[in-house]
């Protein structure tokens, strides 16, 4: 078994460490490997990979522009910044087909209609990245991921960006990410709280694997498929949609509903104190980050970083601050109200305005 595996990578080292122009047969193919979605949060969406095989080599490797280490210092800090970097890696096909056969995920491949000189062109490009600063690049959710870059690869090697979106842009990104995490609800949840503004703007970059896929089946060039063939290598399972009272909304809705039927000032402001440190970290996480998608984040009105300050005021500063924070709760909840997260974010802005309600009337109520 290992033996099979070694074999091609040595070969595939021996091509690159001797030789500036590895020879490919006229027997080589180049696939596009679209794999099927995973329980972890980073397999959420699948994965695209680059497969090239030449049976007269007895070279089958598989490159792959989603690779990272945890073991990175500061790994999630950096992830939050957006300069975390993610890198090309080459493995043999078994290596890499093993892992979606024990996690029953499906994967399909795409072989692709290229003549010798453009397998050959690619495979060059592909192994000089291996080896070169081209090796890492700065991942972004949306503008640069293990898709975007096997997109980039592909209409280089066309010459022109023939590779473009063919699925649905009159959605958003966050609608069409929204039925990912529908087995999920927590990851849903935060994705939902910290993404931004951009989120909601039309979803016409090509980003997604299965998005590949489709735009693969439907590009031409000079009037032909690119793809001549389309073949199922694993044969997933569907994740399971089994449910959970937990991990649902009921949940989250039942805590926030024993909350607010408590009628307890102390409860009241420990609550209003937590969704103002959210609120702050919202704010601050915007002009940290170097991500786009987490700019402008109008969930800050809901989870306001007034909050913070409202248990250290006096009664008149108190009811003024409430009042202010009541409106921008209103203006939420117009902003909300078409989009997809709403009914998600519905207990929250219930529970937050019944809060500030009761505030305001205690403080009225008061001689």
């Amino acid at each position: 078994m290992r033996k099979k595996i070694l074999i091609p990578l040595l070969l595939l080292f021996h091509f690159i460490s001797f030789s500036q122009d590895p020879p490919l047969s006229d027997k080589a193919s180049v696939s596009i490997l679209t794999c099927g979605r995973g329980d972890e949060l980073y397999t959420t969406f699948g994965h695209t990979a680059i497969r090239i095989k030449d049976s007269i080599n007895h070279l089958d490797v598989v490159y792959n522009y989603g690779a990272f280490d945890f073991r990175i210092k500061n790994f999630y800090l950096k992830f939050i910044k957006g300069d975390l970097q993610y890198f090309i890696n080459a493995s043999s096909f078994e290596d890499f087909i093993f892992e979606y056969q024990s996690e029953n995920r499906e994967v399909i491949q795409q072989t692709l209609d290229f003549s010798a000189k453009q397998k050959q062109e690619l495979f060059e490009i592909l192994n000089a990245s291996l080896y070169s600063d081209e090796r890492s690049y700065t991942y972004k959710f949306i503008d640069r991921n293990c898709t975007s870059m096997a997109v980039e690869k592909i209409n280089k090697i066309i010459g022109k960006k023939l590779i473009q979106k063919v699925d649905d842009k009159s959605i958003s990104y966050r609608e069409l990410l929204y039925p990912y995490f529908e087995n999920h609800f927590y990851y849903k949840l935060g994705i939902n709280i910290i993404f931004g503004a951009k989120t909601d703007t039309k979803a016409v970059k090509l980003f997604l694997p299965s998005e590949l896929m489709h735009s693969l089946n439907k590009a031409k060039v000079n009037g032909k498929p690119i793809v001549n063939k389309t073949e199922t290598i694993v044969n997933g399972v569907p994740l399971e949609t089994t449910f959970s009272f937990v991990n649902s909304i009921y949940c989250i809705s039942l805590l926030l509903f024993i909350i607010a039927i408590t009628n307890k000032r102390p409860v009241f402001l420990t609550y209003i104190f937590i969704a103002g440190l959210l609120g702050l970290f919202l704010s601050l996480v915007g002009l940290y980050s170097l991500h786009k998608e987490i700019l402008w984040n109008y969930n800050a009105l809901l989870f306001n970083p007034l909050f913070l300050i409202l248990p250290f005021l006096k009664p008149i500063w108190f009811k003024t601050v409430t009042k202010i924070c009541g409106a921008m709760l209103i203006l939420y909840t117009f902003i909300i109200i078409t989009k997809p997260h709403a009914l998600l974010m519905t207990p929250f802005l219930i529970t937050t305005g019944y809060i500030l309600y009761k505030s305001i009337k205690t403080t009225n109520d008061k001689p």
